[in-house]
C-alpha cells in the first residue's frame, strides 16, 4: 500500500510540473504528429523525442490513473515546452489538434474552392468537386440545388489536417443555412421568389457588382427584366457555361455555349442553379432591392456602373465609356 501510494504521489507531481524546459530556459512550442492506434507507451516515446516528456513509461501510467489512456486522439497538436503531461493529456483526450483557416470568398465558385478544400483533406481536387456535384448530396444537405454550387458559404472556417472532404463541404453548407431567418424567408415570399431563386441571382450580383452599393441596383435592374420577360443577358452565367474565365466576353464566346441552360443570352429566365456562392451582402439585395426604373448597365472603367432605362441610354453610356477609354 506504502508502494503504491508512493507512485501515486509520484504521477501526480510529475504530471502536475513542466515537461521540457531546463531551468532558466525559455518556453518554446512544439509540433507533434500523433498517428493513429499509437497507445499511450508510444505517444509517451515520441513526446520524449520532441524534449516534452522524460518518462514515457510514467507518463503512460499518468494517461491511464486518469482515465485517458484510452481516449488519446490522433492528429497534430502544438504543446508548449512549459505544459504539464495533464495539460497534455487532457488537450489529446479532447482532440484539440492543430487547424487550418479555409476562407470562401465571395463569389467562388466550386472549382475554386475546391483546392482550397483538397489542400488539407489530402484528396484530390477532382473528387471534391465530383462530391460537390453530387445531386444526392446536395438533398440530403437539404439544399434546392441543383448540386452544392452556391451553397457554400462565403467564411472563414478552420479544419483539421486530413478532414474529411464531405465533413469541410458540410460544414460550409451550415454556414448557408444559418444565413436564412424567418425574417428572410419572409422577404423572399413578398417577392415571390423560391429559395433557390433568390441564390442563383445573388450569385449573378455578387460576380457583377464590383461596388458595395450598387448590388441592390444591380438585383433591382434583373429583378425587373423578370418581370417583363426580358432576357437577363448576364455576362458571368455565359462565363459559367464556358466553363473558364475570360477578361471579355464575345460574341463567339456566346454563340459557343448557346444550346448551355445556364446562358441568359439565349435562354430566358434565371438559370437552373447558382453560378457562384453569393455572400450575405449580395443575397440581401436579392431580398431587398432597390425601386428603381432601369433595365439596362455598363461597367465604367474602375468598376462602377451607369444604370440606364432604355435601350438607346444604354448604347449611349455605352458608346461615352468606349469614348473615354
Amino acid at each position: 500500500m506504502i508502494r503504491v501510494a508512493l507512485l501515486l504521489g509520484l504521477v501526480v507531481g510529475t504530471s502536475a510540473m513542466a515537461v521540457g524546459c531546463g531551468e532558466g530556459e525559455p518556453a518554446r512550442e512544439v509540433e507533434v504528429v500523433i498517428a493513429p492506434g499509437m497507445g499511450a507507451v508510444e505517444i509517451g516515446r515520441q513526446l520524449k523525442e520532441e524534449g516534452l516528456v522524460r518518462y514515457p513509461r510514467l507518463f503512460a501510467l499518468t494517461a491511464r490513473l486518469k482515465g485517458w489512456d484510452g481516449s488519446l486522439k490522433s492528429g497534430r497538436y502544438r504543446f508548449s515546452s512549459d505544459q504539464s503531461w495533464s495539460e497534455i493529456l487532457s488537450a489529446m483526450s479532447r482532440g484539440e489538434v492543430v487547424t487550418f483557416p479555409l476562407t470562401v470568398p465571395e463569389g467562388f465558385t466550386v472549382r475554386e474552392v475546391a483546392p482550397r478544400v483538397a489542400s488539407i483533406s489530402g484528396v484530390t481536387e477532382d473528387s471534391v468537386r465530383q462530391l460537390a456535384a453530387d445531386t444526392a448530396l446536395a438533398r440530403s444537405l437539404e439544399v434546392p440545388g441543383p448540386t452544392l454550387e452556391g451553397y457554400l458559404f462565403p467564411e472563414t472556417y478552420r479544419f483539421a489536417e486530413g478532414v474529411e472532404p464531405e465533413f469541410a463541404l458540410r460544414t460550409m453548407v451550415e454556414g448557408y443555412r444559418r444565413y436564412w431567418t424567418s425574417r428572410r424567408r419572409l422577404l423572399a415570399d413578398s417577392l415571390g421568389l423560391s429559395e433557390v431563386e433568390v441564390v442563383t441571382l445573388a450569385s449573378i450580383v455578387e460576380k457583377e457588382a464590383r461596388v458595395a452599393e450598387e448590388r441592390p441596383v444591380i438585383a433591382g435592374v434583373y429583378l425587373n427584366r423578370l418581370e417583363i420577360g426580358m432576357l437577363l443577358q448576364a455576362d458571368p452565367t455565359v462565363q459559367y457555361a464556358l466553363g473558364e474565365p475570360k477578361e471579355r466576353l464575345l460574341y463567339a464566346d456566346i454563340e459557343r455555349v448557346a444550346d448551355h441552360p445556364y446562358n441568359t443570352y439565349t435562354h430566358a429566365g434565371l438559370p437552373p442553379g447558382p453560378i457562384a456562392s453569393p455572400g450575405e451582402a449580395a443575397l440581401d439585395a436579392v431580398l431587398e432591392p432597390a425601386e428603381v426604373p432601369f433595365l439596362f448597365f455598363v461597367a465604367r472603367p474602375d468598376g462602377s456602373h451607369v444604370f440606364t432605362r432604355t435601350e438607346r441610354e444604354h448604347i449611349n453610356a455605352k458608346n461615352r465609356i468606349r469614348s473615354e477609354r
